[in-house]
């Protein structure tokens, strides 16, 4: 759909750009070749998404290829209780299996299936702002802070799992809040 979706070379070739930004090292051959596809699918950098595709079908299927690797490499870099999985774009998701070592909080939400008030802090990460001071959030809002330092952000973030616990036991979820033990540590962002 011009505009609004992209076509299949554009999404493979976001996707080797993601593993590119996350640190992903290709050859020199390698990155030639995607510079050459940057050039027949992003002729500008405003340019309409959706329109470009690759000419030869032989380029396309190296691309794909190129494409499937990168996300293997980025599949084995996800954090614990998450998969990175793709559909119309690259999406880190958590993984939904209570029996696993490690349960996301956000897995423990989603499945919840309803609204808790605790949830938005409970899946909380950490990060310094510019200012220099420390917040709990998400990658687009702060739910807590300004804090003066990260252990104090990341006790908020504790508080709010705790009534999130509290929560789920008094919506009879048990099974849920019995998974509190296997969450993982409240991610701290460095600088």
């Amino acid at each position: 759909m011009p505009g609004r979706r992209r076509t299949n070379d554009e999404l493979n070739f976001d996707v080797v750009g993601l593993a590119r930004i996350l640190g992903r090292r290709l050859s020199g051959r390698d990155e030639l070749q995607v510079r050459l596809w940057q050039n027949e699918l992003r002729p500008t950098h405003t340019r309409q998404c959706g329109v470009h595709t690759l000419a030869d079908p032989d380029n396309a299927r190296l691309l794909r290829e190129t494409a499937q690797e990168a996300l293997a490499w980025l599949g084995e870099r996800a954090p614990t209780g998450y998969e990175f999985v793709l559909t119309d774009a690259v999406e880190l998701r958590p993984l939904l299996d209570l029996s696993a070592p490690v349960v996301a909080v956000e897995a423990v939400v989603q499945l919840a299936g309803f609204p808790l008030p605790a949830a938005r802090l409970a899946t909380a990460h950490v990060r310094r702002s510019t200012t220099g001071d420390w917040y709990a959030g998400d990658a687009v809002c702060n739910w807590s802070g300004p804090h003066t330092t990260p252990d104090e952000a990341v006790a908020a973030v504790r508080r709010a799992r705790h009534e999130l616990v509290e929560q789920l036991c008094a919506a009879g979820r048990d099974d849920l809040a019995d998974t509190a033990p296997r969450w993982p540590d409240v991610p701290v962002e460095s600088d």
